[in-house]
């Protein structure tokens, strides 16, 4: 068994994808990164990472298509998945893909800063 968790961060902005990546490797958390959709579909396959923070607005493949298809897999079925968006939990582009994938938490970034953001996948993973 590894000792560092892995998560898999799917975030289209550098900025925050770095920022967010920088603060879990100091919090003794092993990262991997994805930019969209698509390559957040294939980390989290190839990599089997302990939990998912999942944008939902980004190129190639949009975060609920990417949802539907990690949680499509055995693995991916049980992973724990936190949506990290713009999107408020009330937008009419909530779709029921996002709904019927299970996330354990829907983070509004406008809402959330990144510590907590931190202090979130802390709380899930120990």
């Amino acid at each position: 068994m590894r000792a560092q968790k892995k998560i898999l961060v799917v975030e289209d902005d550098k900025i925050l994808r770095d920022s967010v990546s920088l603060l879990l490797k100091n919090s003794n958390f092993e990262v991997v990164e994805a930019c969209n959709g698509k390559e957040g579909v294939e980390s989290a396959l190839s990599e089997h990472p302990d939990l998912i923070l999942l944008d939902l607005i980004m190129p190639v493949m949009c975060g609920d298509k990417a949802l539907t298809e990690i949680r499509k897999d055995v693995w991916g079925k049980k992973v724990p998945i936190i949506i990290l968006t713009n999107l408020d939990s009330t937008d009419g582009r909530l779709t029921e893909d996002v709904v019927k994938g299970m996330p354990l938490y829907y983070l509004v970034k406008a809402d959330t800063d990144i510590y907590e953001i931190v202090k979130t996948v802390k709380l899930l993973m120990h």
